[in-house]
């Protein structure tokens, strides 16, 4: 059974999306860690997120796929991110005088924690809170249900997030990519050389006149100075179907920098 990393510790979002993986699982504290991890053999699979619907990309992952580690992409996961709040047994909202959690929960339940009068506090994750408030009804935590089952904690609300189209995606990494399914989706990064006049508009179009479906176009600072950026792109497609081939290698001539991150079953 292979072992599967991921960003821990257990009871966050992201256990909850290595589960779906399989429960052979192994936590580390960062996203480079998790990616480490697969470079050097010492797990199969790696599960970090990438994106959320509401607070937008992880740039951490990003960046770390561009610039530090040979990965291929092999699959993504994406979950409904439903915040609860969780607190002692016993624990009544009157009780509630601070709540914690990872920077991005709190964010995602402003509106509540507003009309509730509770002063928030950051954690590193939403498990690390959960676990931060055991035997004290005077804090709660918000965060997954698995975190209130590691802990022995319940949740009094359930669903306290602002927007309900909360979502997070989720990439699984790999030495290699998926095999093509005949339905999938291919992820790439380049830069476009400087002052060039209508350089971005030259490589979307060579996807636009080949009829190719752009599903996602994401812009990263370089790391190279201001003004200058690496674009994310995702499109409809296998990289071994055979009109990629003459695509890459169009896109190849029209920037500097250019890396496939791999074909992945799509959603």
């Amino acid at each position: 059974m292979p072992l599967i990393s991921f960003l821990g510790p257990k009871g966050t979002f992201t256990h909850e999306a290595a589960n779906i993986m399989g429960d052979n699982l192994i936590s580390y504290c960062t996203i480079p860690a998790v990616m480490e991890s697969v470079v050097n053999g010492k797990s199969s699979y790696g599960v970090v997120p990438i994106e959320n619907s509401i607070e937008g990309p992880v740039g951490i992952t990003l960046d770390s796929l561009a610039h530090k580690f040979d990965l291929k992409i092999f699959k993504e996961i994406i979950i409904p991110i439903n915040q609860n709040l969780i607190v002692n047994p016993g624990t009544e909202m009157e009780d509630i005088e601070d709540v914690y959690s990872h920077s991005q929960a709190i964010a995602q339940c402003q509106e509540f924690i507003s009309h509730n009068k509770i002063q928030p506090h950051y954690a590193i994750s939403t498990a690390n809170a959960a676990k931060s408030i055991i035997g004290d009804k005077t804090k709660a935590a918000i965060g997954n249900s698995k975190a209130a089952e590691i802990y022995d904690l319940e949740i009094l609300k359930h669903n306290i997030q602002d927007t309900d189209n909360n979502e997070t995606r989720f990439v699984v990494v790999s030495k290699e990519d998926h095999e093509p399914t005949g339905a999938d989706k291919t992820s790439i990064i380049f830069s476009i050389y400087e002052d060039k006049p209508g350089a971005l508009y030259d490589v979307l179009g060579i996807f636009q006149k080949n009829g190719i479906n752009l599903t996602k176009i994401e812009s990263r600072p370089s790391k190279k100075g201001l003004g200058k950026y690496l674009f994310f792109i995702d499109y409809i497609g296998h990289r071994k179907d055979a009109i990629f081939e003459d695509i890459i290698n169009e896109i190849d001539e029209k920037t500097y920098f250019l890396k496939v991150l791999g074909s992945y079953p799509q959603l």
